[in-house]
């Protein structure tokens, strides 16, 4: 179960632990390994605030595990930011238990050289208020489009420029429920409209990524 801590350590944080629960059918010194992340719900993006997966055992003397500073209370009471909507939120997890089975897992790389560049040009950058999508683009024969939040997103809101990848579909890196990843605190907005650093000119933003495509064969193996 998902135990939250609106009032925990930090009181300008909110924290969110898992825990193991209804634990009385488990055998004396139990361990169960697990690998899981904890994510936040933005009713307006319609996107993931997301912690990284984290690899934890979970033991008869130690049941819970989690995150002490998951988001600041004042990102996530401010409505603007899309995470509480009619007063309510809504937090979520991916648990994965990991078997005890030895696997080995054998991965060949055949051809890391397939890569796409692609261009994201922004005109008119100090007008934008709201978040803004790149076109549709396919690289390494899946479907993308670059996202770029001007006032930035969770850990970067109000400081920072967030630009994030968005797969349209999913694959083994990008989950259904997580198919964004990118950096909430890209740069700084000071940096990026400071004339003299050269980001903006003509108020215009160009942003350029590249993708590449790791092709290979894989194997497994149980003991």
């Amino acid at each position: 179960r998902l135990i939250i801590y609106f009032n925990g350590k930090n009181c300008e944080y909110v924290s969110v632990s898992l825990a193991m629960a209804d634990t009385s059918s488990l055998p004396a010194n139990w361990e169960v390994n697990v690998v899981f992340n904890i994510f936040l719900y933005n009713q307006i993006s319609d996107n993931y605030l997301s912690s990284p997966g984290r690899t934890r055992c979970f033991l008869e003397t130690k049941s819970e595990w989690g995150i002490s500073k998951f988001i600041s209370k004042k990102i996530l009471s401010d409505p603007s930011n899309g995470y509480l909507v009619n007063d309510n939120i809504l937090f979520g997890a991916e648990v994965f238990v990991v078997k005890k089975d030895a696997i080995i897992e054998c991965v060949s790389l055949n051809n890391i050289n397939i890569h796409y560049k692609h261009d994201f040009k922004i005109s008119d950058f100090s007008k934008l208020n709201e978040r803004c999508f790149s076109e549709q683009f396919i690289g390494g024969g899946q479907k993308w489009k670059i996202i770029l939040d001007p006032k930035g997103s969770g850990t970067g809101t109000d400081s920072h420029v967030s630009i994030f990848l968005n797969h349209l579909a999913t694959s083994y890196w990008f989950s259904a429920s997580i198919n964004s990843w990118g950096w909430p605190a890209c740069i700084e907005l000071a940096t990026i409209n400071d004339p003299n650093k050269g980001f903006i000119v003509n108020d215009c933003c160009l942003l350029s990524i590249n993708i590449h495509t790791y092709l290979g064969s894989r194997s497994l193996q149980w003991d």
